[in-house]
């Protein structure tokens, strides 16, 4: 009998154990959030005309979705930000020769809700990344950089929307500590057309 009841203690522990999960409560838009606008996107890096597709790919996904229309900014109650922080290509492998077969490219970028009517951000979703690896252009089923880019601004766009409508969880951001420090790069900030306010929700992460 004791060891009946030891038993049973003990997957009552277990099954405890396994319901015991953090699950934080979404943070979605407040319901005064009807229309939002898409501020230009941002690029801090040294490489030239990323914003413009960005920018793009942003909306296209946005309209897509259908569930928030995009309106000028006048017109708005949300604004969404993003800042491209870091634009990093990297080799990875090499032929006999010591040329590239190979490169991962990453995009780093941070992701800021504008409450328009008080012009405070609402949440910030920062270092989201875009990452590919691919073979050169010069091998079977390679591709160049810019066809690259083209499926990490995809990437890139959707995770935009899914975390501005979907909420906090539904996307997460890269650890700083996997993004070399010797990277190309320059602080993350964000340049909007006004000056914006200490966020009132702080950063999760």
């Amino acid at each position: 009998m004791k060891r009946f009841w030891i038993v049973l203690l003990g997957g009552l522990a277990l099954g405890c154990g396994e319901e015991i999960t953090y699950r934080p409560a979404p943070q979605l838009l407040p319901q005064n959030i009807k229309r939002i606008c898409l501020r230009p996107v941002v690029n801090k890096t040294q490489q030239f005309g990323l914003e413009d597709k960005l920018s793009l790919a942003i909306r296209d996904q946005f309209l897509r979705d259908g569930r928030y229309p995009i309106v000028p900014e006048a017109d708005s109650d949300g604004i969404v930000l993003v800042t491209v922080t870091r634009y990093i290509l990297t080799p990875v492998r090499y032929d006999s020769k010591l040329v590239p077969t190979a490169y991962k490219l990453r995009v780093i970028a941070d992701l800021q809700f504008i409450d328009r009517a008080t012009n405070t951000a609402i949440w910030e979703e920062p270092i989201m990344e875009g990452i590919l690896t691919y073979a050169a252009q010069t091998l079977p089923g390679g591709m160049t950089e810019e066809q690259a880019r083209e499926q990490i601004w995809d990437s890139l766009s959707r995770d935009v929307v899914k975390r501005v409508i979907d909420g906090f969880g539904s996307v997460t951001g890269s650890s700083e500590r996997r993004i070399s420090p010797d990277a190309p790069s320059t602080p993350p900030s964000v340049t909007p057309n006004a000056p914006i306010r200490t966020p009132v929700v702080p950063n999760p992460y």
